[in-house]
């Protein structure tokens, strides 16, 4: 093969791992605004679409937690073009089960195969190794991440305005991008691994509980693997209860939330690209970190009190600096460990995520819909008898933004130990140098 056929295969494939990652994710992105009314449709009640919502995002990070090891295994033994086509043509199919689901059941099934298919993004990035230098890897690895962030910008207003007519339209569309990705991947993806370079299956590479086991070996990544854990464990807040929230509270439809989602995209790609790199030259990774925690936890507060829409959206500006916030923790994080261990402890990292992501929709689901419901009434009776008080209290089990609420101590938990452990650490490093 000549340096020219050589150069433009390359180009091929860098164009259709772009491409597909910008489809796949507006067509996950497509679906957030309306799967929440599509699950009112069929239980009938937006408190108890709630919970159900919980369990359905809690699905598919779990098959996330348990199949992304997998799919990037069996990526090294087969190679990576044909998972990643698979994984397009099984997203299609999909969005089409979806789109089709006659009960919840059904759309259940839907949310487990999107699990597994979307893992696939381990491969994505397996892939781009392969093609790119190790030194170019970086800006590689760039363009995937400004390519997922502007489809989570341009998927909920996609799905917005698809949405209004009718909650199974945007999976129709989902599905139809997802196999334009498949079908333009066969035409143009080579494969990147080559036969020689090809390992074999192994459960042992497989395991996604292994990499954690680096976490216990490092006191200060204790303590800062759990500030990552209640971070991801606020975060889900959003995909748990958000949009129910918003229709309940402002009467917000799907055009209203995928705008105000959109916003939420090009507010964090503007904190994580152009004021992170700023804020920590000036202040350091640890005092970042801190300011991005504290910042997320005044605007989360602020989103469970709004009375109005517009306070809502003024909220999402202090909110905005929880973008400083992961930056500067994987920094630190990456400081406690050598050359040799920073891939596995990117996969703690992902496990951690993982984890959370099943837990947190499940905790706030249920929050939202004892809230919203009414199904707190006996806690509140018993808190009233403790005196006038614990009147605000009251209060809060009735109000729908308690989710919200709970969410912002959490992060301001977060940020207390943040600050603890970052500072221990940087005292141990003064100390050895």
């Amino acid at each position: 093969m000549s340096i020219l056929t050589r150069l433009r295969t390359k180009r091929a494939a860098l164009a259709f791992i772009f491409v597909t990652a910008v489809l796949d994710i507006v067509a996950m992105g497509i679906i957030i605004p309306v799967l929440p009314q599509l699950i009112v449709g069929f239980v009938g009640s937006n408190a108890e679409a709630g919970w159900i919502n919980g369990v359905f995002v809690a699905l598919w990070a779990g098959m996330q937690f348990l199949c992304s090891p997998i799919i990037g295994s069996l990526s090294d033994q087969y190679g990576r073009r044909p998972v990643i086509l698979i994984s397009c043509a099984g997203l299609s199919l999909d969005y089409v089960l979806m789109a089709a689901a006659p009960n919840l059941w059904w759309l259940a099934a839907g949310r487990i195969i999107a699990g597994i298919t979307s893992s696939s993004f381990t491969t994505v990035y397996a892939y781009m190794a392969d093609i790119t230098a190790p030194e170019r890897r970086a800006r590689a690895y760039g363009l995937i991440g400004a390519a997922f962030s502007g489809g989570f910008v341009l998927g909920p207003v996609l799905g917005g305005f698809l949405g209004e007519f009718g909650p199974r339209v945007p999976f129709w569309f989902a599905a139809g991008l997802s196999g334009v990705a498949f079908l333009y991947g066969l035409l143009v993806l080579p494969e990147s691994l080559p036969v020689e370079k090809r390992m074999r299956f192994s459960w042992r590479r497989a395991n996604p509980v292994g990499a954690l086991v680096l976490l216990r070996r490092h006191t200060e990544l204790s303590g800062l693997a759990v500030v990552n854990f209640l971070l991801y464990f606020a975060h889900h807040v959003f995909s748990a209860v958000f949009v129910l929230y918003a229709a309940l509270r402002y009467g917000w439809g799907p055009k209203e939330v995928g705008l105000l989602l959109a916003m939420v995209g090009v507010l964090d790609m503007g904190v994580q690209g152009g004021l992170t790199g700023r804020v920590v030259q000036h202040f350091g990774d640890r005092a970042t970190m801190i300011l991005g925690l504290a910042g997320g936890t005044v605007g989360i507060a602020l989103m469970g009190w709004a009375p109005s829409g517009w306070i809502f959206v003024a909220a999402m500006l202090p909110n905005a600096l929880w973008g400083l916030a992961m930056p500067t923790l994987q920094a630190l994080m990456t400081r406690r460990v050598g050359d040799d261990e920073q891939g596995q402890l990117q996969g703690a990292n992902m496990s951690v995520a993982s984890i959370a992501g099943v837990a947190s929709p499940l905790f706030f689901g249920w929050i939202y819909a004892s809230s919203a419901g009414g199904e707190f009434g006996g806690v509140a009776r018993g808190v009233a008898g403790l005196g006038e008080w614990t009147a605000p209290l009251i209060g809060a089990l009735y109000d729908p933004g308690l989710a919200f609420y709970l969410a912002a101590g959490i992060l301001g938990l977060a940020a207390v130990i943040g600050w603890g452990v970052a500072r221990r650490a940087e005292r141990e490093e003064s100390v050895t140098v």
